[in-house]
């Protein structure tokens, strides 16, 4: 059982919903809508839509950041929530939707599951860690943040034509494998997300990708 401190005692209880009126949390979960239609195109093959709801899912989460340190008068508890939503979502559009790109473009071969596993294994351990100890002293994350393996599955996709399915499947894996153990790594990595300049650029890709891999579906 779970012995609640006095002072979560004494928080004033809200209804869950309430929650969603909050512009923070009503853009995660934009980027939790388009992670969910890049799961559902990834499912059924339709890989240029998926690589589109991927990027979205990174620029709603970016924006919801920009946006929840602008606002004013957020209450200690709203805050947590949101870290506490934004935790989820990362979990779902940055371990679990890439390993269901690796698992759908390689036809589900059961050789890639490992692969896959190590992907959602270390990404669940990459953002428990953050989640705990967050940013180090010098405002930097311990490993590679793991919102870009996201960009850069969406990136290397742009290349796939180039390749046999074979070899661009291998790639693929072994792009993952490496993400996830950058993700785990203790190298220092700046927080790209928090510099506007980097979210504008951030923009600009999103809208390029958008409209490349927007050709591909006519």
């Amino acid at each position: 059982m779970t012995i609640k401190k006095p002072q979560e005692l004494r928080q004033p209880v809200r209804p869950i919903l309430s929650f969603l009126i909050d512009v923070p949390n009503l853009c995660s979960l934009a980027g939790l809508a388009c992670t969910l239609l890049a799961i559902y195109f990834l499912m059924i093959g339709v890989f240029e839509a998926a690589m589109i709801g991927m990027i979205w899912a990174v620029a709603f989460d970016w924006a919801d950041g920009l946006i929840a340190r602008r606002m004013k008068g957020r209450t200690n508890v709203e805050q947590q929530f949101g870290a506490q939503l934004d935790l989820i979502i990362d979990l779902v559009s940055y371990a679990l939707t890439p390993a269901i790109l690796l698992l759908s473009y390689t036809n589900f071969k059961p050789i890639f599951l490992l692969v896959a596993f190590i992907m959602r294994v270390f990404g669940a351990l990459r953002l428990s860690y953050f989640s705990t100890f967050g940013l180090s002293g010098d405002g930097k994350y311990t490993g590679l943040a793991i919102d870009n393996n996201s960009i850069v599955l969406v990136f290397l996709f742009m290349f796939e034509g180039q390749f046999e399915h074979f070899d661009f499947s291998v790639l693929l894996g072994v792009t993952g494998v490496c993400l996830a153990v950058l993700n785990v790594s203790q190298i220092r990595t700046p927080k790209l997300s928090g510099n506007p300049i980097n979210v504008a650029l951030l923009a600009i890709f999103t809208v390029g990708v958008t409209i490349v891999y927007g050709l591909g579906l006519t």
